[in-house]
């Protein structure tokens, strides 16, 4: 049975630095794709950013580039989302996404990011 259990949400002032991670489990965590995508207030949910190719290449939206890194330790089946510098803006809840090698996609039950004064 597939799951990933996000943490490390809160709440934040902006300028502030929070890390997300996701525990996954019940795949072959090293061969998945492994993304971060959030969902704002009354938005749709967006892509924020992936790492695949067992963490060699990454990939981001372009209004977290430079603020956000994401990372991942195959060891522990876990992927991590490092995010600095927060805006008002980054308010969402955050989701952690698998993308198996046989097409598969997995979500998590997500975790909230609240960026306020």
């Amino acid at each position: 049975q597939v799951e990933l259990v996000e943490s490390g949400g809160g709440l934040v002032q902006p300028g502030g630095s929070l890390n997300l991670s996701c525990a996954a489990s019940g795949f072959t965590f090293s061969s998945a794709a492994m993304s971060w995508y959030r969902q704002p207030p009354g938005q749709e949910r967006e892509f924020v950013a992936s790492s695949f190719r067992a963490g060699t290449e990454t990939n981001y939206a372009d209004s977290v580039k430079g603020r956000f890194t994401i990372s991942r330790d195959n060891a522990k089946s876990t992927v991590y989302l490092q995010m600095k510098s927060l805006k008002p803006m980054d308010t969402a809840v955050y989701y952690c996404n698998a993308q198996t090698t046989q097409g598969f996609y997995f979500w998590g039950q997500g975790t909230p990011v609240l960026v306020v004064p």
